[in-house]
């Protein structure tokens, strides 16, 4: 009998770790909040810097935190994670000297074919960042109105077709994994959509991610409330990997009275990094800093 294959481990590469970096300006016995922490990079570069920087990090997937503690555990109790959407942190007594955001699907949770985030593997239609919530793809997919479907996939995945594909899934349904819905999808575009550029479920299947997590909301939040938990001077800095949600970055730090910009145009990654990292090509930087009262 042959062992089980062994689930892949959850890898995120940190992009614009070096523009992040240096554009919170991280001195000694500061604290930092990354929003974000997926497996721990941009952590680790953070407590790097000083023996005496500490980091509160929050992340809402349980596979990731399990990764980042392991990754980390080298910092001790300079690290502090606390569990659940960064929109809902409850913040502290003490104000943080900068913090960081990087949004979006991490690496790990792509290259996880169980997780349901990419229909590259056949799996459950998943696709929750927090497996403690009841809200799935399957649901989205199997139970929402035909014209809630047109809406998130419009509004999400700005997919042009979003209502045939919308009415050959309810015509279709139900469905119980990614590679399922993909075909359906596929099967109902006309042919030169179909041999396109990507593949023609890429923008469904990144609006249900999006609707299953509600992560637009959540980021409105998120900027909304994360300047009252900076010191006056601290800086945040957001990285944004689509359209939808450098948008709100952008127009969002632009409307906050707390905050001052600092990236007129975003931050984008070197071509090196976009050659050794080519999910990196997409990612935005942009910065802003907590005026003085």
């Amino acid at each position: 009998m042959t062992d089980s294959p062994t689930p892949p481990a959850f890898v995120h590469i940190p992009v614009l770790a070096k523009e992040l970096i240096e554009a919170l300006n991280i001195h000694p016995g500061g604290h930092y909040l990354d929003a974000t922490l997926g497996a721990g990079g941009h952590t680790s570069l953070i407590l790097a810097t000083s023996p005496d920087v500490r980091v509160t990090a929050i992340d809402r997937d349980e596979q990731a935190i399990a990764t980042a503690q392991t990754y980390l555990s080298q910092f001790g109790e300079n690290v502090k994670i606390w569990r659940g959407n960064f929109c809902e942190y409850p913040g502290q007594s003490e104000q943080f000297d900068g913090i960081i955001a990087d949004l979006g699907v991490s690496s790990g949770q792509l290259d996880t074919p169980a997780r349901g985030f990419s229909f590259r593997h056949t799996a459950a239609l998943d696709m929750r960042m927090d497996n403690r919530q009841p809200l799935t793809a399957a649901e989205i997919i199997n139970k929402w109105q035909e014209k809630q479907l047109a809406d998130i996939f419009f509004t999400y995945g700005e997919e042009r077709l979003s209502r045939r594909i919308a009415r050959t899934i309810v015509s279709s349904r139900p469905f119980s994994t990614t590679t399922q819905l993909a075909e359906a999808i596929a099967s109902c575009v006309p042919a030169k959509y179909r041999h396109g550029r990507i593949h023609p479920a890429t923008r469904v299947f990144q609006a249900l991610r999006i609707a299953v997590n509600a992560e637009l909301t959540s980021l409105e939040k998120f900027i909304d409330v994360a300047p009252n938990w900076l010191k006056p001077g601290g800086k945040i800095g957001i990285i944004s990997f689509h359209s939808l949600e450098d948008r709100i970055v952008k127009h969002r730090l632009r409307e906050n009275e707390q905050l001052r910009v600092l990236t007129k145009k975003p931050i984008l990654p070197q071509e090196q990094e976009q050659a050794t990292n080519p999910r990196s090509r997409s990612a935005k930087l942009r910065i802003a800093e907590k005026s003085s009262p």
